[in-house]
């Protein structure tokens, strides 16, 4: 595996693990959820590497990535970081995958930076909320963060936990002894910033999109549904992340065989 770092405009260090065989037609970025950090995916990285050279950032705010900036906090930073990444890279595209606050700056970034999207993996689409539901969400990110600077990221993550799919929660409790409080604690500010208004701003995204169903109520299944429905190219996996998962090795064995399927698709070629 290879580590890189590199500034961004805002003077901020982000980083990323790199791991698999190079070549700009094979790069595969998995951004994280929203709570671990590049980590949580390395088992499902293991899985695709053996022909994708795959990039593992670790999002602004979350592991290694420290940005106590709360202002700086917005999906509109998410994915300037995430093409200054491709840019580091030498990349003029990559196929973009992620999980929950991932899979909304993948989505973010295919619809508004198109030319540097080939394809998109979500692995469980954060809900998008209409006006009542956002200040929950809101209030909900802001309770969180003050238990966080109040008492520590494993007390903020406690009341909620059990409202997700085991994995979830095998995956924050992993990532808290790398996390940064103080940038956690930012890190929720993005609750404040709006990721689409509707599920209609979707059909700007005109990449293939693999969409794997969530299972609990930020993640709901129903959404995931309609977002295939939207996308002008999307399908449904027939796998979902639930309940059944409880470990990141859990995910990895569930995920990657049709992510492998949706890959090769992309060029036609025969699955290995």
């Amino acid at each position: 595996m290879t580590e890189i770092s590199f500034r961004t405009a805002d003077n901020c260090t982000l980083h990323a693990t790199l791991t698999g065989p190079a070549g700009e037609e094979r790069t595969l970025v998995l951004l994280h959820a929203g709570g671990p950090d590049h980590r949580s995916l390395l088992p499902l990285a293991g899985l695709l590497a053996d022909r994708w050279r795959v990039v593992l950032p670790d999002i602004r705010g979350y592991g290694r990535s420290v940005c106590r900036d709360p202002g700086r906090h917005t999906w509109g930073q998410y994915v300037r970081d995430l093409l200054g990444l491709l840019d580091q890279l030498g990349l003029s595209d990559a196929v973009l995958a992620g999980a929950g606050l991932g899979s909304t700056v993948a989505l973010r970034t295919a619809a508004e930076h198109p030319d540097r999207v080939r394809a998109v993996v979500l692995i469980g689409v954060e809900d998008i909320e209409d006006d009542a539901a956002k200040e929950e969400e809101i209030r909900f990110l802001d309770a969180f963060a003050a238990r966080v600077e109040a008492d520590g990221i494993e007390a903020g993550w406690e009341p909620i936990l059990a409202g997700f799919p085991p994995v979830v929660g095998d995956m924050v409790r992993d990532a808290i002894p790398r996390s940064d409080p103080a940038s956690i604690v930012a890190a929720a500010a993005i609750g404040h910033d709006r990721s689409f208004r509707d599920v209609g701003e979707l059909a700007a995204v005109t990449a293939p999109v693999l969409v794997f169903p969530g299972a609990d109520a930020r993640h709901p299944a129903a959404l995931a549904e309609e977002v295939v429905r939207t996308l002008p190219h999307g399908r449904l996996a027939e796998a979902a992340i639930n309940d059944a998962l409880r470990t990141t090795e859990d995910l990895a064995r569930t995920v990657a065989p049709p992510v492998r399927a949706f890959l090769a698709s992309l060029r036609a070629e025969p699955e290995a």
